[in-house]
């Protein structure tokens, strides 16, 4: 069985252009270079030579078109969002907290809120969903990106067990050793080749939608919790059909005082980056 690893390799592919043909006797130019691929693209073709034309004008070749690029690798982007401790669902409950989110992902990308009206260690709709969205006075949006390495054959990993990315940044560290309030979202694609698991191990909470669908909820305010999700087991489930190409939304939040703990360990062959909507 392959672990589900976040990295891949763009294909790229040429296509050459047309050959001009004899032209009239004023000389036209000849036709113009293949596009390049798809969404796989590589460059554009070379245009094709302008065969000779009249007495006065030959031909040029015409130039081809730059093909589309999808790029995928080894690094996840996203972004976080600063919080400060005063914020109705920082430094409150402790406990795990599995619910606090639908199945289905919103249409907006963001998880939707199933608190009725609240849950154990969160306030009410209106202070989560600040959670993932950007608010003017309540956080601050920071660009993050992690690095996955491969720590074993076909196994790809980001662990890291003290995980303050923006300590002194945002609101700052509000006295405290580290920035300990911030949340995480990050948005990707992957095509499913079949075999691939994803495992988290981390603390506070963390949902992962695969296919608009939840398959890992680690919610609460608690110390490290894993899960993995075997994507063949539960293919049925979140829809999955081998070679075809889905989207995985990542949510994390650090909530509480006085650890935070981060590790990915993935084996999806290639993954690319969606931007994170606001």
């Amino acid at each position: 069985m392959r672990i589900f690893a976040i990295t891949a390799v763009g294909v790229a592919a040429v296509l050459a252009g047309c050959s001009g043909t004899e032209s009239s006797p004023f000389g036209a130019g000849g036709a113009a270079g293949g596009g390049g691929a798809s969404t796989t693209g590589g460059a554009g073709g070379v245009g094709g030579d302008g065969s000779v034309g009249g007495t006065f004008n030959p031909g040029s070749g015409g130039s081809g078109n730059a093909g589309g690029m999808t790029q995928c690798g080894d690094e996840l982007v996203g972004i976080i969002r600063d919080f400060q401790t005063s914020h109705a669902d920082f430094e409150a409950v402790v406990g795990t907290d599995k619910g606090i989110v639908a199945d289905d992902l919103g249409s907006d990308l963001k998880p939707v809120y199933a608190g009725n009206p609240t849950t154990p260690t969160t306030h009410g709709q209106m202070a989560f969903d600040q959670w993932y969205r950007d608010v003017d006075g309540v956080n601050i949006a920071i660009p993050l990106s992690i690095q996955l390495t491969e720590n074993q054959p076909g196994v790809y990993t980001f662990d890291d067990s003290d995980f303050f990315p923006i300590d002194g940044q945002g609101f700052g560290n509000e006295g405290n050793a580290h920035n300990y309030h911030f949340t995480y979202e990050i948005h990707a694609q992957f095509t499913y080749q079949g075999g691939e698991v994803f495992t988290f191990t981390g603390d506070d909470d963390l949902f992962t939608f695969i296919n608009g669908k939840l398959a890992i909820d680690l919610g609460g305010v608690h110390g490290p919790q894993s899960d993995t999700i075997d994507l063949d087991q539960k293919a049925a489930d979140l829809g999955l059909v081998v070679g075809e190409t889905y989207p995985l939304d990542f949510f994390f939040a650090e909530r509480h005082l006085v650890q935070s703990n981060f590790r990915i360990d993935t084996s999806i062959t290639c993954f690319t980056e969606v931007v994170p909507p606001n």
